[in-house]
């Protein structure tokens, strides 16, 4: 390895001193056995040529949202926000969530990048409304007493007629 860290002497050409490099690398068995060896170089597909991006995104298992611009994700996290809160348990941690998001917004507000977009910060007590809406119990209708098929209906006396 020494070889390679070492300088292109003065008058040779950098092509020839590479190739004289990579060759000897090549007989020294630098290049035996390496990961992928033998294996064709993916193409991807010839009309997109951010295809390498979706493939790295693919193969470190990153969401899409995370090559947009600051002000865009923080969007798309205030409008994921009615699903984020929905399996949380009580109305605190609504609220720390809610805060933790608006902490963000503040601080891209303060040093803004990239593109103008409007952000502002989310009200927590309509986003703990909203949770609350979610997470009402469903009401069951009053139980009513029902009469047995063969009883006879109740009398029904109005107020004014009771004391008769």
């Amino acid at each position: 390895m020494a070889s390679v860290t070492e300088r292109k002497p003065p008058g040779v050409s950098f092509e020839s001193w590479i190739d004289k490099q990579i060759r000897l690398a090549q007989e020294r068995g630098d290049f035996d056995d390496l990961p992928g060896s033998g294996k064709p170089i993916p193409a991807g597909d010839v009309d997109d040529e951010l295809w390498w991006v979706k493939n790295y995104l693919r193969r470190e298992n990153l969401p899409t949202d995370s090559l947009l611009p600051t002000p865009l994700q923080l969007r798309k996290e205030i409008e994921r926000l009615p699903d984020t809160i929905s399996g949380l348990p009580s109305e605190q941690s609504v609220r720390d969530v809610v805060a933790q998001l608006n902490l963000q917004i503040v601080a891209w507000l303060r040093a803004p990048s990239g593109p103008r977009i409007p952000v502002s910060p989310v009200d927590a007590n309509e986003v703990v409304a909203t949770w609350r809406q979610q997470n009402r119990p469903a009401r069951k209708p009053p139980v009513t007493a029902t009469p047995e098929p063969g009883d006879p209906p109740p009398a029904c006396r109005r107020w004014w007629r009771r004391k008769r």
